[in-house]
């Protein structure tokens, strides 16, 4: 598609999420509603680059910098569809040159990043403009040249829409549908909306695909949060981000208006000064420490998932410090319609992303073309040209894989970890080395802060993957920290999984996070049970001594040898990861045996 002029390329500004960051009534007027598609507005006065897009006026980059090449940019409001007088603001980028009647399809990125003024904090701009949060998925797919409108939507609470903050609760659901419908509904609209995301605005995504919107045809979800309680809670027990979090989203919801921006958008911008309660609502809400008060099972889109068939490409980090693995194998198992994914050991980070070194932050490369091929097929109906696998995963080993689904395993076993004792003291280990049972049965000796249970070496390479689950009777008060290690020959040990919980009831069941790791031939697994000995959780020690028996953890075992290779590098995360989750453990003796994938004859002792 032709473009009207043609200028320098804007560069991206597209800020990376941190922690912190996520650390995540009707008024129609004649403006509202174009009957065509919106034109550009006409030239401006030399050297006047301020211009301010209304829903009938249209902004190029030749005329605001701050608009991506190829793109006319307008803005819009519309209601909620919650019948509340939440009124919702939305940029709109279509491409540069569309004909009068001609139609494209939409990609919609609803969310809180979207301000005039800057993602999480004011970024210095001189002029009002559309965010370049996702400028770089513009430019890298030439978006706009192949015939897609891109809509950015502030969900209530942020940047140009009233209404308090709600983070992905019934609010955000109404404010996602609402999106939906209307960028189905415009005139220069085919009525095909996909979703794009990251972080947040892949929550939303996954809000999207559970909403079921006719109009939505595919989602695409770089590292969502899959269940917002394990983003803020572990069982019972806080991660710091109950306060940082909320106190982030505060924070970008109290951001004003640029002051070139409409009197309505700087207006509604300031809904916070009149609602002050809005701060003190989302905060308290995020303090809620049961998983099953409906402020939290309202956010749970694993759960909300059920039965849903929106078609979904998804990113997620096993190794994520921020968005984590949790809630991911009960989204897919519940989801129904056509998956894609690349799962591997990166953090928070996007697809296209590099490091300072120019290396692809995932390892793969490819993301820009697989991202418009499924779009293409899903939007457009246009076969893809390229067979990509429904799963790309890259294990611990750095190694990509092609799979049909995720988990794939050959076995799943269950293997006895037997008794324990430790202290709920609060402090870092080190552990005593010994197994549980052992400790137990060794009258005056001192319980330590955590114990550890060990294999025996395995004899050829064994991939955990899924999402593993320990079971156990715990007599005593406090909490709980359960670890997994790759432990080599040479004795150093990787932690690759952990989970805590409160001791609520002498019988727990936990899932730990969804892991992929390999553990080579000759290495071992083992298991820690302790307190909480780190600064990732809230927690509060009771001083108690905690008696643990019958503890049984279930695994899905893969033998890797027989993988499907597919492209891909190392992702540089990995080392960072290892290196930062190598420890020494005291040596002890093995309690059980890790079966052998591949024989099913054998059960677990």
């Amino acid at each position: 598609m032709k473009p009207r002029r043609t200028t320098s390329r804007p560069t991206n500004r597209a800020a990376q999420l941190t922690t912190a960051g996520l650390v995540t009534a009707l008024a129609l007027t004649v403006t509202l509603v174009a009957p065509t598609a919106p034109a550009a507005a006409a030239p401006q006065e030399a050297g006047n680059r301020a211009a301010i897009a209304t829903a009938t006026d249209g902004v190029t980059h030749q005329e605001n910098d701050r608009v991506p090449e190829g793109a006319v940019w307008t803005q819009h409001y519309f209601p909620s569809s919650d019948g509340s007088d939440t009124e919702l603001h939305a940029d709109v980028l279509l491409p540069e040159g569309l004909a009068e009647g001609e139609k494209v399809p939409v990609i919609l990125s609803a969310g809180a990043y979207f301000g005039h003024a800057g993602e999480i904090v004011p970024e210095g701009h001189e002029r009002s403009g559309p965010s370049a949060r996702f400028q770089d998925f513009m430019k890298g797919t030439d978006l706009f040249d192949k015939g897609y409108a891109f809509v950015m939507v502030d969900t209530r609470g942020f940047g140009g829409s009233t209404g308090c903050l709600d983070f992905g609760g019934p609010g955000d659901r109404a404010d996602v549908e609402a999106a939906i419908d209307w960028s189905a509904d415009r005139p220069w609209s085919t009525g095909a909306v996909g979703m794009y995301g990251k972080s947040f605005d892949a929550l939303t995504g996954l809000i999207g695909n559970n909403a079921d919107r006719d109009a939505l045809k595919a989602v695409v979800a770089q590292e969502p949060v899959w269940d917002a309680y394990r983003l803020i809670h572990a069982n019972g027990v806080p991660r710091p981000n109950v306060v940082a979090t909320a106190t982030t989203y505060n924070a970008i919801a109290a951001m004003p208006g640029m002051k070139d921006d409409g009197a309505r958008y700087r207006a509604n911008a300031d809904y916070e000064k009149k609602h002050p309660e809005c701060f003190v609502e989302n905060s308290d809400g995020y303090r809620i420490a049961d998983p099953a008060d409906p402020y939290w099972t309202e956010r749970d889109q694993s759960e909300k998932a059920e039965g849903t068939d929106t078609p979904l490409f998804f990113t997620q980090g096993f190794t994520e410090s921020n968005t984590k693995p949790e809630g991911m194998k009960e989204f897919l198992a519940n989801h129904r319609g056509p998956k894609r994914g690349w799962l591997g050991p990166w953090d928070h980070v996007r697809g296209n992303e590099k490091d300072e070194k120019g290396r692809l932050e995932m390892g793969r490369a490819g993301w820009f073309e697989e991202t418009m091929s499924f779009y293409d097929q899903y939007l457009k109906g246009v076969k893809p040209t390229a067979a990509h696998p429904p799963y790309a995963i890259q294990d611990s080993t750095g190694a990509w894989r092609a799979q049909k689904t995720w988990p794939e395993a050959d076995r799943s076993v269950t293997v006895p970890l037997g008794d324990g004792v430790y202290v709920d003291s609060g402090k870092a280990p080190p552990a005593s080395g010994k197994s549980g049972e052992a400790s137990l049965k060794k009258p005056g000796r001192t319980p330590g802060a955590s114990y550890v249970v060990r294999s025996r070496p395995l004899d050829r390479p064994t991939r955990i993957t899924g999402t593993p689950r320990i079971s156990m009777t715990a007599e005593g008060e406090g909490n709980v920290m359960v670890k997994l290690y790759d432990v080599g020959e040479d004795s150093k040990a990787v932690m690759f999984d952990e989970q805590v919980s409160r001791l609520d009831a002498d019988r727990l069941a936990l899932d730990l996070k969804s892991a992929d790791w390999t553990l080579a031939a000759g290495h071992t697994l083992a298991v820690e049970i302790g307190t909480i000995g780190t600064g990732d959780w809230l927690d509060t020690p009771s001083r108690q001594t905690v008696r643990i028996t019958n503890a049984r953890l279930d695994l899905s075992l893969d033998d890797p040898s027989d993988d499907t290779p597919t492209a891909g590098e190392r992702a540089p995360y990995l080392d960072t990861y290892i290196s930062a989750y190598t420890t020494r453990l005291p040596s002890g003796k093995p309690a059980f045996t890790l079966p052998d994938p591949k024989d099913r004859t054998k059960n677990a002792p």
